[in-house]
């Protein structure tokens, strides 16, 4: 009953290398890489748009004080709706106007993803040393000028740690919308069929779960190696 509810390490690595069912003979791994693919290409494009949503939103907040005030409460109360509740809701949006189930899972990865990369941003932007500030006024520089040569470089680092956060978000977005979308591709699916099917092989849920687990680490990773050089670059520039 311990291996039903359980199974162990290595029997789920072993289901790895066993071939599927269907008629490609393709190993679980393969089969469940395919499936990973999917999912990241959706929750790459709604990083990418959430990313953009954010850091547009986090410089709104920050030069219209008004609408700074009125805007961020709501974009706060936002993220405690439960995304179980809000996919399904964002599914039949999608499709009644006609866009592909991917568009509606990509549209939930990027609700996902922009809040983190909002809240750095805006973070960074508002960080810099008031003698910065002042040394740009001093030489006549614009509003502007402040935000592009001093306010932007300064958020950086923030952007990019709300940047890791929105990458694992943005995965599991995709994940949940897959759910809700019945797109038939992606690792969401494919940990749906394998949980239907758990009696007979729990340790593909397992496996399942396991290589769903690296979308999220990949994504991070990618982001850590974009940082670096940015940053590197940065430095050697200043």
């Amino acid at each position: 009953s311990s291996d039903y509810a359980m199974p162990h390490i290595l029997t789920i690595l072993a289901a790895l290398a066993e071939p599927t069912s269907g008629s490609s003979g393709q190993t679980l791994f393969v089969y469940l890489l395919d499936q990973l693919s999917v999912t990241l290409r959706e929750a790459g494009i709604g990083l990418v748009f959430g990313a953009l949503i954010g850091c547009v939103l986090a410089v709104l907040l920050r030069e219209v004080v008004v609408l700074g005030r009125g805007l961020l409460p709501w974009l706060v109360m936002s993220q405690t709706i439960p995304l179980v509740a809000l996919a399904p809701i964002i599914v039949v949006w999608a499709g009644t106007a006609g866009f592909p189930s991917w568009v509606a899972v990509t549209i939930i990865a990027a609700y996902l993803s922009f809040f983190p990369v909002v809240i750095n941003m805006l973070t960074g932007l508002n960080s810099p040393d008031p003698v910065q500030i002042e040394l740009m006024h001093s030489v006549s520089a614009s509003r502007w000028q402040v935000l592009w040569w001093l306010r932007f470089p300064t958020a950086l680092p923030n952007l990019f740690t709300g940047l890791r956060l929105a990458a694992t978000a943005s995965v599991i977005g995709a994940i949940v919308g897959e759910l809700s979308a019945g797109t038939g591709l992606g690792i969401g699916r494919a940990i749906l069929t394998a949980a239907y099917y758990y009696s007979n092989s729990p340790e593909t849920l397992f496996a399942a779960v396991l290589i769903a687990s690296l979308g999220g680490v990949v994504f991070v990773q990618i982001i850590t190696v974009i940082e670096v050089l940015v940053l590197r670059k940065r430095n050697i520039n200043g």
